[in-house]
């Protein structure tokens, strides 16, 4: 036999034969866009480091998502941005609180999309870190109820999942436990389960407005150098009943993402976060990489990992360009 009988590059001759053996595809309902409401009326605040990213108002936030049902899109992740904060992040429970009400909103303009609610009280206290402090550092189990409070709070506003991201031990239980007791046994928890202390989350802190007022968030988020514990706290939540489990960042941690995939059978998602959303604008913006292709080749790299939800900024581009493939 003449070198080489074995050509792999067979398929890859022409598009219609890549098409044929791709293993990876993703699609636009693997998405969940994220976005930022804010109060007042016909506020559309550009998001500096996030460009094309913006706090919203109600009533822009309908007409964004009027842009995103267009699109294809048919999941959104909301962060609050209230008016006032307190010390414990209990104004985050409010009936009339500004998740609450975007999401009453939201159910009567767009009853057909999935409205997923974050659940922290990052955005809510007046020194930026996730609940109630005591000697310095986080209480978990103050914490823990205050979350559940006001993940209870968005059910009754029509949420259809409820995500805790402060990663206190134990917040999935409570929450589900309060949700099962008030009469809410149908709705989902996505839990933050395989949260990092990351660099990557700057531009969302500016977006949230939840940077902390000092210190860090070491003490409770993990400690990027470690992957069994990932699989530890993922064990845990799914124990404590998370029905879907994130992932987060994703681009920096697609080992864990993988490793997650291979190891439990739930559902996972993974956060394609701020940090890395913007790195690729900037490169984008300098014409340095071709914006088109290395944001589909990070979502693909996301998904061929082995997440089943990609959470991303590049959502509404994204779903622009596979529109354009097809």
């Amino acid at each position: 036999m003449g070198f080489p009988s074995i050509r792999t590059r067979r398929l890859r001759r022409n598009k219609l034969i890549r098409d044929l053996v791709t293993e990876t595809k993703i699609d636009v309902q693997d998405f969940i866009l994220p976005l930022f409401v804010c109060h007042g009326k016909n506020v559309r605040n550009p998001i500096s480091s996030m460009p094309g990213h913006f706090q919203l108002s109600e009533d822009e936030l309908r007409r964004e998502c009027d842009t995103i049902s267009s699109a294809g899109l048919q999941s959104i992740l909301l962060f609050g941005i209230p008016k006032e904060k307190d010390q414990d992040g209990r104004c985050a429970c409010r009936e009339d609180g500004i998740i609450q009400n975007a999401v009453r909103t939201l159910k009567k303009s767009h009853p057909n999309l999935l409205i997923i609610t974050d659940i922290c009280n990052c955005e809510y206290t007046t020194h930026g870190h996730c609940g109630p402090l005591v000697n310095g550092d986080v209480h978990n189990d103050q914490t823990i109820e205050i979350l559940a409070e006001q993940a209870l709070s968005h059910a009754r506003a029509g949420a259809d999942i409820v995500a805790p991201s402060d990663m206190m031990d134990g917040r999935v239980g409570r929450i589900r436990q309060t949700l099962d007791n008030n009469g809410f046994q149908d709705i989902a928890v996505m839990s933050y389960a395989a949260k990092y202390a990351s660099a990557f989350y700057g531009p969302f802190r500016e977006a949230a407005e939840s940077a902390p007022t000092f210190g860090d968030r070491k003490s409770y988020q993990m400690d990027p150098a470690n992957s069994r514990e990932a699989l530890r706290e993922v064990e845990l939540d799914i124990e404590e009943g998370a029905d879907i489990i994130m992932v987060k960042p994703a681009l920096s941690y697609l080992d864990i993402i993988n490793q997650v995939k291979t190891t439990f059978r739930v559902p996972i998602a993974a956060y394609n976060v701020s940090g890395e959303f913007s790195m690729v604008k900037a490169a984008a913006q300098q014409g340095w990489v071709d914006e088109k292709r290395i944001v589909l080749e990070i979502l693909t790299s996301i998904k061929r990992a082995g997440a089943d939800i990609i959470i991303t900024y590049h959502a509404l581009e994204a779903a622009h360009y596979l529109a354009k493939e097809q």
